[in-house]
């Protein structure tokens, strides 16, 4: 547990991490992205969507149906946000000096996306920078990009341009996690949280699986249905190593050489997932394959029985219309999809050159075990591929691809014996963090956990101070031009409110993009501003339970809190 005269700097550095919870940050610590998840898993937030009628109508609901329904919560409650002004912005020298302790910067441009990773050429072609909006500032500047908690997410309703709740990556795992366990009754050890540079999401071992992506979740029909969206869920598996993986029993990191998670939970999920990834050609895989690959679709002709005879048209075209269609090219569907199309799209003989699509179908129907990996297999099918376009000579390669990921995993580790965190959701809130209150000496998630959940009655308040004054840049840039007399009048203008329940508390950043704070909120915040002007001049904070008392050089300010918190610091 954190001890607030350790003179180690690893320890405040980590647990003032769990209050700012930057990607950078999560990246470092590792056990950080568990925490987060434990401490949505305590948020009433999640809770009161049990009591929900949509909740209480899945309780007799297998977990597959209730993450579906989830889903769907999830998608109409929350936005995606990725804006760069949001949490603002630091820098790389900034952050190297902060980590240098802790960090080989030779690993760390090799794994994390804003210090020099760009994965493999898809990210290269894609200039990493100008995806992410950084291209205008220099290449030095990076953003915090915060994780944030539930409340934060669903006070984004609250910010100037938003009318729902919103967050990142990060925040969407984890939120996921959460109330995959609360709301979908799906045990923690089957939720493996997966972190690549570039991106964040879970595979759930239920059913064939099931992959989340940021606001949705993929299936594994889904994974292989060929669409821009699924193509775009791909994109980290493919393209990425696997930085962090993450469950109730620990994470492996590709940093570290100690791994804390099972090895053998480790193994199950992963053989999992590499199962999820994996499927076998047939005719519905390739006419997904094709809707990927549109480059290829040249090479092929669709064949449509009609009128007692056959007519042709081209794969491209067919592919067109299914853009606007209920009807697919790949099911039972077809007939419909080609009734769709003008007559005057067809041919009335064979297409010179070009591959009939339909033929494949009898001739998976006579070989149904069909193995891509078997040098045979994939010989035999590629010979019923005759096409004089140059573009289908690759096309047994990217079947192949098509048809498999090999995921990027952290290389061997050493693993070393933790503790598991047991919880069941039957126990309910008020039980699961009394017993992760017992877990906290034992556990570093479960200890941190606390920090992230911002309860200053469970935690010790320097590690909470210090994130605020060092890593809020985005009220500081608000109050910029201000005096602070006028500082102090815009704060105190505020809807006197808090984002967070109880004795938790907001960062300012938090205060400033949600125009709302409790005294103590935007006392801590006024703290920020005057050290950021003056660094060095002290500045005295005193934490009653019904105010909140600033002074600096001869000037007091007062704001009124029902926090019911006490404490004092000079910063």
């Amino acid at each position: 547990m954190f001890q607030p005269n350790d003179p180690n700097k690893h320890a405040l550095e980590k647990y003032s991490s769990a209050i700012s919870l930057g990607d950078m940050e999560i990246f470092v610590f590792p056990e950080l992205l568990y925490a987060l998840v434990l401490a949505n898993i305590m948020s009433p937030i999640v809770w009161a969507w049990k009591e929900e009628d949509w909740a209480k109508k899945l309780e007799k609901k297998t977990p597959y149906r209730r993450i579906q329904r989830l889903k769907q919560h999830i998608m109409d409650v929350y936005d995606f946000n990725l804006d760069l002004d949001t949490w603002g912005l630091t820098t790389k020298q900034r952050e190297m000096a902060r980590f240098e302790d802790f960090i080989d910067p030779e690993i760390l441009s090799q794994s994390n996306a804003l210090f020099g990773y760009e994965g493999d050429k898809y990210y290269f072609d894609l200039d990493i920078r100008r995806h992410f909006g950084l291209d205008k500032y220099t290449n030095d500047t990076i953003p915090y990009w915060k994780t944030e908690t539930v409340e934060a997410m669903d006070a984004f309703r609250f910010k100037d341009g938003y009318h729902s709740g919103a967050g990142e990556c990060v925040s969407f795992s984890t939120l996921y996690a959460a109330a995959l366990f609360v709301v979908g009754g799906v045990p923690l050890e089957d939720i493996y949280m997966l972190a690549t540079p570039l991106h964040s999401q879970n595979f759930v071992n239920v059913r064939d699986g099931i992959i989340t992506n940021n606001r949705r979740i993929v299936t594994k029909n889904m994974w292989f249905n060929g669409s821009e969206i699924t193509w775009k869920a791909q994109r980290a598996l493919r393209n990425e190593k696997i930085t962090i993986v993450a469950n109730n029993t620990g994470y492996i990191h590709t940093m570290y050489p100690e791994a804390t998670i099972d090895p053998d939970s480790y193994r199950k999920g992963m053989d999992a997932l590499a199962v999820f990834l994996t499927t076998k050609i047939d005719m519905e895989i390739l006419s997904n394959f094709l809707r990927q690959h549109s480059d290829l679709q040249s090479c092929f002709q669709v064949r449509h029985d009609f009128h007692g005879g056959h007519r042709y048209v081209e794969a491209e075209k067919v592919y067109t219309y299914e853009n606007t269609s209920s009807y697919r090219v790949n099911d039972d569907t077809r007939d419909k999809l080609l009734e769709e199309i003008d007559t005057y799209e067809f041919f009335p003989e064979p297409i010179e050159g070009r591959i009939v699509l339909n033929n494949f179908e009898d001739f998976f129907k006579q070989n149904p075990d069909l193995d891509l990996n078997e040098p045979a297999d994939l010989a035999m099918l590629l010979d019923a591929f005759s096409c004089t376009n140059a573009r289908a000579r690759n096309v047994g390669q990217k079947l192949v691809d098509f048809c498999h990921i090999e995921p990027k995993f952290p290389e061997r580790k050493r693993f070393v014996k933790s503790n598991p965190i047991q919880l069941e959701a039957e126990w309910g809130r008020t039980r699961i963090i009394e017993t992760l209150e017992s877990m906290r000496a034992d556990h570093p998630e479960a200890d941190l956990a606390f920090y992230a959940y911002r309860d200053l009655t469970r935690t010790d308040w320097a590690p909470f101070v210090k994130a605020a004054l060092e890593r809020n840049p985005v009220v500081v840039q608000g109050l910029r031009k201000k005096s602070e007399a006028r500082a102090v009048e815009i704060l105190s203008n505020l809807p006197h409110e808090s984002i967070y329940g109880e004795s938790r508390l907001a960062q300012p950043d938090e205060v400033w993009n949600f125009r709302r704070g409790d005294g103590v909120e935007l006392a801590l915040s006024l703290a920020t501003v005057l050290k950021s002007r003056v660094p060095d001049r002290p500045v005295a904070l005193a934490i009653h339970p019904d105010k909140a008392e600033v002074q600096w050089e001869d000037q007091t300010a007062t704001f009124p809190s029902n926090k019911g918190l006490r404490h004092e610091v000079t910063v």
